[in-house]
């Protein structure tokens, strides 16, 4: 079956989908750990499935609005959604991000309370927006599901943007990173940021969720996010080696997922998912190093 899935990558989609997983895995493995060691998993549900109101009002820019653009309605003619859906999910989950962080950090409001708003809140606007559109909405299921091997270059080439400005801007400000997911209170003794930096890693997540949607789907997102970070926060001494761990932990989900997804005819998503939660629960099994999150905090 190996022999198999090397001949597989002489497709162009398979190749393409290696590549996704590959530049996801990147971003996953970087903002996952501070997902994972400041404890705001459940947030970035919350900014992914806002971002469903991005994909919906891609789609609408896509077959209402272009459509009466277009000479002869010469755009209603083609079915495929392009990048649309893409950089309305880009515009929407960034907006998402800034409100959920300004809304935390400057009122009383409890935190689930926000961020269950405005998961409902963009769900609602995706949902009215593709009802207005009248195109073909298939490929919608592909956003909440996944499906690494519909990925084009187009969306390969925003993908590794992406990356680029994750990496980037993980690099800029990873001292300050570094200080508020540990303790808040100590970075604002040291001048640091905080509130700036906190909707910056929101910022970073919605990013990241929306790389990872057509990877594995919005409503697996928080699974890819999270379980290579958990896995390697426990075996590791300080955060860099955390998130190198991360990366190589989701590039080998992913590429063991593909494969089981090419020999069985399975969801690939889903069976990435599969692969890095039975990885999760082997490492429950397994010792963890001692003090690990602890040394990774002094080593800084």
């Amino acid at each position: 079956m190996i022999d198999a899935f090397v001949e597989a990558l002489q497709f162009v989609f398979m190749r393409n989908a290696l590549v996704a997983g590959v530049l996801v895995s990147i971003a996953c493995g970087i903002v996952g750990t501070f997902v994972v060691i400041k404890r705001i998993v459940f947030i970035s549900g919350g900014i992914a499935h806002a971002a469903y109101g991005g994909i919906g009002l891609g789609y609408y820019v896509k077959y209402a609005l272009l459509p009466l653009l277009a000479a002869g309605g010469a755009a209603a003619q083609d079915h495929r959604p392009g990048s649309w859906p893409l950089v309305g999910a880009i515009l929407f989950s960034l907006l998402a991000a800034v409100i959920m962080g300004l809304i935390q950090r400057r009122t009383r409001q409890r935190a689930d309370t926000v961020i269950g708003v405005l998961w409902a809140i963009g769900m609602a606007v995706g949902i009215v927006f593709v009802d207005l559109s009248q195109g073909y909405k298939v490929d919608l299921m592909s956003y909440l599901f996944g499906s690494i091997l519909a990925v084009e270059r187009a969306e390969l080439v925003i993908i590794l943007v992406l990356d680029v400005v994750i990496v980037a801007l993980t690099a800029l400000f990873y001292k300050e990173l570094l200080a508020i997911s540990f303790d808040e209170t100590f970075a604002s003794v040291e001048n640091v940021p905080v509130d700036a930096i906190y909707i910056v890693l929101l910022c970073l997540i919605a990013l990241t969720v929306v790389m990872m949607m057509r990877v594995v789907g919005l409503i697996m997102v928080i699974a890819m996010l999270t379980m290579p970070a958990a896995i390697a926060g426990r075996f590791v001494r300080d955060m860099k080696q955390m998130m190198i761990s991360s990366i190589v932990l989701g590039m080998l989900f992913t590429v063991i997922g593909l494969w089981l997804s090419y020999a069985w005819n399975l969801t690939s998503g889903a069976s990435i998912i599969l692969v890095a939660g039975v990885a999760y629960l082997i490492s429950l099994a397994l010792p963890a190093l001692p003090g690990g999150r602890a040394r990774a905090h002094k080593s800084e």
